[in-house]
C-alpha cells in the first residue's frame, strides 16, 4: 500500500455498527417505503374522502402522492440523522464516515451519501434520465408533426406529452450544472473538504429523485392538459393529475431551496486561507448567482403549485373564478419565477464554458470583474421582468413600455459576457477539444436566441409571434441550444476529473457534428414555421406548414442520434476508457491540483491560495505549491 492510499480516509476499516440504519438503506429501501406509505394513505383516503363529489378523488391522489414521497424519503434514509437527534441519539464519528460512503464501493451511488463528490455524480446520473425521459418525448411530438393530420397520437395524448416533456427538460437544465458539478467540483474549486451542509446536500438529490415518480404518474391519471405552463383556470379545471405533477413542483423546489442555500453557506463560509471573492473562478460566483436567484424564484413556483393543491383537494378557490379566484393571479406568480428562471438555468453552464475557454485558450480570463458584474446585471435585471411574458393579455398598457426597455436592457450585460468570452480566446493558444466545440457552438446558438428574443420583447411583434412556433424555436435556442450545449461543454472538460477516465474524444467529435447540424435544422424551420403563423402546441395542422414541419422533424431526429452517440462515449468511456491524470488539461485552478480519483476531503494536505486560477503564460508560483508543496503530486493521480 503507498504512503498516499495509507493517508486516504477511504481505507479506514469501521466498525460492524457504523453506519446502524445507514446500512440496511438503499435506493431498493426508499421504493418500498414510498410504495408502502403511498398504498397506506391511499386506503385512507379511498375509505374515508373519496365519495365527496367535489374534491374526493383529488384528495386520495394528494394523500398517495404525499405517502410516496416522505414514504421513499424516509426508507432511503433522508431523515435518519434527524431522527436520531429526535431520539437523544448523536451520531458518532464512525457513523458520518459510513454516510459518506468510506468503505462502500460502488454501493454508495444507490445509497444516501453524505460525499458531495457522490452527491454530484447521482446528480449527474439523474440528469441523463431527466434528458432520457424528455428527448424520448420529443421525439413523439415531432413524429406526430411529421404530417398534417397525423393518427400517431390522440389530440389529448399529445397535449399530456407536450406538457411532461416541457416541465421534465425545465426540471433537468435547471440541475444539469447546479447539481453535478456545483457539487463534484465547486466546494474543490474553492479549497473545501466538503460542501457546509453534508446531510442537507445529500437530501436535494433524494428529495429530488422522489419528485420524477409522481411526474410520470401523470399519465396514469389522464394526463395533464394544460401545457408546461399550466395556467389556470386550465390547470384547475383539468384532473387529478394536476396534483401528481404539482407533487413533482413542490418537492422539486423544496431540493433546489436546500441545495441553493448549502451553496452560498459554502462558498461564504468554507473557502480556503487566501480564496479571497477575487481570487474565486468564475465557475464559483455563477453557481452562487444562479443559486441566489433559485431561492428569489423558484419559491413563487411552489406557492402557485400549493394553491392549485388546495383548490384541487380542499375546496379553496384561489384560481376558481366562479368563487372568486382569478387565473390572472397565477400568472403573475407563475412569471415571477419563469423569467428569473431562465437564468437560473442559464449562468451556471456559461460560468462553466468560460473556465473551458480560459483553460483552453491557454489565457487568463478577459475582464474577470466584468464577467462577474455582467452575471450579477442579468439576474437582478431578470427579476423585473417578468409582465413581458404577458404583453398579449392586455395587462397595464401603459407599463408596456418600462416592462420593454428593462427586458431589452439584459441584452447589455449578456452582450458582455460575450465580448469577454472572445476577448479571453482572442490571439490565446488555442487547443481545440472538444469542450472547445461545444463552446464555439454555445456562441452560435446564443446568439440566435438572445437577437430572436430582442423581437419578444416589442409589444406588436410579441403579438404575433406569441403563440405560435417562433416563440419555441427562440426558447430552444436559447436554453437546449445555449445552456445545455454549455453544459456539455462543461461535462467534457470535468469528465477526467469526475470519472477518472478520459473521454472518447473521437466518438464525441462526431456525436457533435449530429448535435450542431441537426440542432439548426430542426429548429431554423420552426423560425420559418412561426413566421408563416403556424401555432404552437396543437397536435395538428393546416397543411400548408407541412414542409417546414418534415424538415424539422428530420432535423430533430439527426439531434437524438447526436445526443445518443454522445451517451454512447460518455459510458463507453466511464466504463473502460483510459485512465486520466490529475490534470490532463495542465489548468491552474484548484480542482486540476488534487488527486484523481479525489480523496475523500479532496485535498491531502490543507490548502492555502497564492493567486488566482488564470495564471497561464505567468512566471509565478502555480496554486498547486500551495497545495502539496511540489508540483510533482499534482500531476500524477491513481487510477481506479
Amino acid at each position: 500500500m503507498t504512503t498516499t492510499q495509507e493517508r486516504r480516509l477511504e481505507d479506514t476499516v469501521l466498525g460492524s455498527a457504523a453506519g446502524r440504519f445507514y446500512r440496511h438503506q438503499n435506493f431498493g429501501t426508499g421504493l418500498l417505503g414510498g410504495v408502502g406509505l403511498g398504498f397506506l394513505l391511499w386506503l385512507l383516503g379511498e375509505y374515508t374522502v373519496n365519495n365527496n363529489p367535489n374534491y374526493g378523488t383529488d384528495m386520495v391522489v394528494t394523500l398517495t402522492m404525499l405517502g410516496w414521497v416522505i414514504g421513499f424519503n424516509l426508507g432511503v434514509g433522508t431523515f435518519n440523522a434527524v431522527l436520531h437527534w429526535i431520539l437523544g441519539h448523536d451520531q458518532t464519528k464512525e457513523d458520518e464516515l459510513y454516510a459518506a460512503g468510506v468503505g462502500q464501493g460502488k454501493s454508495r451511488y444507490w445509497k444516501y451519501c453524505t460525499d458531495h463528490k457522490v452527491v454530484g455524480t447521482q446528480y449527474l446520473i439523474l440528469v441523463f434520465v431527466l434528458f432520457f425521459i424528455g428527448g424520448t418525448l420529443a421525439m413523439m411530438i415531432r413524429t406526430q408533426l411529421l404530417t398534417p393530420n397525423s393518427s400517431f397520437l390522440s389530440p389529448q395524448t399529445y397535449n399530456a406529452i407536450v406538457s411532461i416533456h416541457g416541465m421534465t427538460m425545465i426540471i433537468a437544465t435547471i440541475i444539469m450544472v447546479s447539481g453535478p458539478f456545483a457539487n463534484f467540483i465547486m466546494p474543490i474549486m474553492i479549497g473545501a473538504k466538503d460542501m457546509a451542509f453534508p446531510r442537507l446536500n445529500a437530501m436535494s438529490i433524494w428529495v429530488i429523485v422522489s419528485a420524477v415518480p409522481p411526474l410520470m404518474a401523470t399519465f396514469f391519471v389522464g394526463g395533464v392538459n394544460a401545457g408546461w405552463t399550466t395556467y389556470a383556470p386550465l390547470s384547475v379545471q383539468d384532473g387529478p393529475a394536476m396534483v401528481c405533477f404539482a407533487f413533482t413542483i413542490i418537492t422539486f423546489v423544496v431540493s433546489v431551496t436546500v441545495a441553493g442555500i448549502n451553496t452560498l453557506i459554502t462558498v461564504l463560509t468554507m473557502r480556503a486561507p487566501g480564496m479571497t471573492f477575487s481570487r474565486m473562478p468564475v465557475f464559483v460566483w455563477a453557481s452562487v448567482i444562479g443559486g441566489a436567484l433559485g431561492l428569489y424564484a423558484m419559491p413563487a413556483f411552489l406557492l402557485d403549485m400549493t394553491m392549485m393543491v388546495s383548490d384541487h383537494a380542499t375546496g379553496t378557490s384561489f384560481f376558481v373564478s366562479a368563487q372568486g379566484g382569478s387565473g390572472w393571479l397565477w400568472e403573475n406568480v407563475f412569471w415571477i419565477m419563469g423569467h428569473p428562471e431562465v437564468y437560473v438555468i442559464l449562468i451556471p453552464p456559461v460560468g462553466a464554458l468560460m473556465e473551458v475557454f480560459s483553460t483552453f485558450s491557454r489565457k487568463p480570463m478577459f475582464a474577470y470583474k466584468m464577467i462577474i458584474g455582467a452575471m450579477i446585471g442579468i439576474a437582478g435585471l431578470s427579476i423585473m421582468v417578468w409582465a413581458h411574458h404577458m404583453f398579449t393579455t392586455g395587462w397595464a398598457p401603459d407599463l408596456a413600455g418600462p416592462f420593454m426597455l428593462t427586458t431589452e436592457l439584459i441584452s447589455i450585460p449578456t452582450g458582455i459576457i460575450f465580448l469577454c468570452a472572445i476577448g479571453t480566446m482572442w490571439r490565446g493558444s488555442n487547443w481545440v477539444r472538444l469542450p472547445m466545440y461545444f463552446g464555439f457552438l454555445f456562441i452560435w446558438n446564443f446568439i440566435v436566441g438572445g437577437v430572436t428574443g430582442i423581437y419578444l420583447s416589442d409589444v406588436p411583434a410579441d403579438d404575433y409571434f406569441h403563440g405560435n412556433m417562433f416563440v419555441t424555436a427562440h426558447f430552444h435556442y436559447t436554453l437546449l441550444g445555449g445552456a445545455m450545449i454549455a453544459a456539455t461543454a462543461g461535462l467534457c472538460y470535468w469528465f477526467p476529473k469526475v470519472t477518472g477516465r478520459m473521454l472518447d474524444e473521437k466518438t464525441g467529435r462526431a456525436a457533435f457534428w449530429l448535435i450542431a447540424i441537426g440542432f439548426q435544422v430542426t429548429y431554423l424551420a420552426q423560425f420559418y414555421e412561426g413566421f408563416k403563423g403556424m401555432p404552437r402546441r396543437v397536435a395538428n395542422y393546416d397543411p400548408i406548414f407541412a414542409p417546414e414541419n418534415v424538415v424539422s422533424s428530420i432535423g430533430a431526429y439527426v439531434l437524438m442520434a447526436g445526443w445518443i452517440v454522445l451517451l454512447y462515449a460518455l459510458v463507453s468511456s466511464w466504463r473502460s476508457g483510459s485512465i486520466a491524470p490529475a490534470n490532463p488539461w495542465s489548468a491552474k485552478s484548484l480542482e486540476w491540483q488534487t488527486l484523481t480519483p479525489v480523496p475523500l476531503e479532496n485535498f491531502l494536505e490543507d490548502v492555502t491560495v497564492v493567486n488566482d486560477a488564470y495564471g497561464y503564460g505567468e512566471r509565478a508560483e502555480l496554486q498547486v505549491h500551495a497545495v502539496f508543496g511540489s508540483t510533482s503530486d499534482a500531476h500524477h493521480g491513481e487510477g481506479h
